[in-house]
């Protein structure tokens, strides 16, 4: 497999904030609802990126923004601060981040499901701090009950993922992971970013 290129924009922003790429990337596009899962090579000597999954998605059907209230989905980099539902079986429901039951036990339409990746902003102004805090607004990457919304914008801002693809990308992402979230697919920098 040749490197995937990293999108400018993600790479300026990390040099700018001063944080490390970390070995795997999870990067959203909202256009596309579709996100793309890279991973570090670790035969190259330097940080050239693989892909290793494509997926489809859904994000805020409200469209992008980062306000507190506005249900959009925030742009820009975010980690992932917390998992949760690590140990419960697929088809668990959370609510408040806690087990209330399973979508196959009357709960079929769950907003939030299987597992919960839950983002942190690292951006000032843009996606952290103030009312544009995207862990205090509980923006999360987790599944649903109703997987025929992925594919179109559906969410309340946090992006929608298929079980069958978040249950095996949850196992594989440690906390701390990288996301980078866009609007469009940018302009891309050589693998090195």
């Amino acid at each position: 497999m040749s490197p995937v290129p990293l999108p400018r924009s993600l790479a300026s922003t990390c040099r700018r904030l001063g944080v490390t790429l970390t070995p795997h990337l999870l990067l959203v596009w909202v256009a596309g609802q579709r996100a793309d899962w890279l991973e570090r090579s670790p035969a190259s000597g330097q940080p050239a990126y693989q892909l290793r999954r494509r997926y489809v998605i859904s994000t805020s059907r409200f469209g992008i923004g980062s306000r507190a209230g506005s249900n959009c989905t925030p742009l820009g980099l975010h980690r992932v601060a917390q998992k949760v539902g690590g140990g419960w079986p697929p088809g668990t429901v959370f609510r408040g981040r806690r087990p209330v039951g399973l979508t196959w036990h009357g709960m079929p339409q769950a907003a939030i499901a299987h597992r919960i990746l839950w983002l942190d902003g690292l951006e000032p102004g843009r996606n952290r701090g103030g009312q544009v805090d995207s862990f205090r607004r509980y923006i999360y990457v987790h599944g649903v009950g109703d997987e025929l919304t992925l594919g179109r914008p559906a969410s309340h801002g946090c992006v929608h993922l298929a079980a069958s693809d978040l249950l095996p990308l949850y196992d594989r992402l440690p906390v701390g992971t990288l996301v980078w979230i866009a609007d469009a697919y940018p302009p891309l920098v050589g693998a090195c970013g």
